[in-house]
């Protein structure tokens, strides 16, 4: 049985208002980002990086999932045991599209985790600001996103991913967190959906679609369907 592992980035989100570190109106401007998303800007103010999580969750709250997400979501409806659908993002775009068994590989914006017992539970859009563990009580917690200077626990699937899967599809990801390009050399049959072409990305993949991804959405629906033989 053939398998597809799709990995996303923030560029799927993008599209749907979400803005990226990379934008030149992104979270960068707002933001030094080794303050708020690092293991050491965590330990120095706290509240900042609370404060700041806090405006993401209540950003995400009106965002939309847009049409490849979408067709994410169809493809895991259709194929639930071939394919296999993993993001970076920690935002909830995909399961609002009704997509099942995301992996997020960097954590979730909607939870919040115990710091005493590791509970991790749904917070949704609302601050953490008086935020009680349901389990412990304890009131010591934090985001569920996995900040610089931390591993990320969730990469021990995206290995299981690449082992076990035949077709390596990325969308809206500049390969500079996870090294997609590496990746995509295990692979005889690769997408790559960027926005941007990219010349230490692009020669790694055998098919290129260098446009919005909502456009090259129903493409790569296409491919997919034709790959696993419909």
């Amino acid at each position: 049985m053939k398998k597809v592992l799709i990995l996303s980035g923030a560029g799927i989100s993008a599209e749907s208002g979400i803005r990226t570190f990379r934008d030149a109106d992104g979270l960068w401007e707002e933001y030094d980002v080794m303050e708020v998303c690092s293991v050491e800007g965590f330990e120095r103010n706290p509240k900042l990086v609370s404060d700041s999580y806090d405006a993401r969750r209540r950003d995400l709250r009106d965002k939309l999932p847009n049409a490849a997400h979408e067709m994410i979501a169809r493809l895991k409806q259709r194929y639930p045991d071939q394919i296999e659908v993993l993001t970076q993002n920690v935002d909830d775009l995909f399961e609002r599209a009704g997509c099942a068994d995301v992996i997020h590989l960097h954590g979730t914006l909607t939870d919040l985790r115990c710091e005493e017992c590791g509970r991790v539970y749904e917070i949704g859009y609302e601050s953490q600001e008086g935020s009680t563990c349901p389990s412990c009580e304890s009131d010591n917690i934090r985001h569920n996103v996995v900040m610089f200077g931390e591993e990320a626990p969730m990469y021990a699937e995206l290995q299981r991913a690449v082992e076990e899967c035949d077709l390596f599809v990325v969308i809206g990801s500049s390969g500079q967190v996870i090294n997609t390009a590496w990746i995509a050399q295990w692979f005889e049959h690769s997408i790559l959906n960027n926005l941007e072409s990219d010349d230490m990305l692009d020669p790694f993949f055998k098919t290129l679609y260098i446009e919005k991804a909502t456009t090259a959405a129903p493409k790569i629906e296409g491919d997919i369907e034709m790959f696993l033989g419909v």
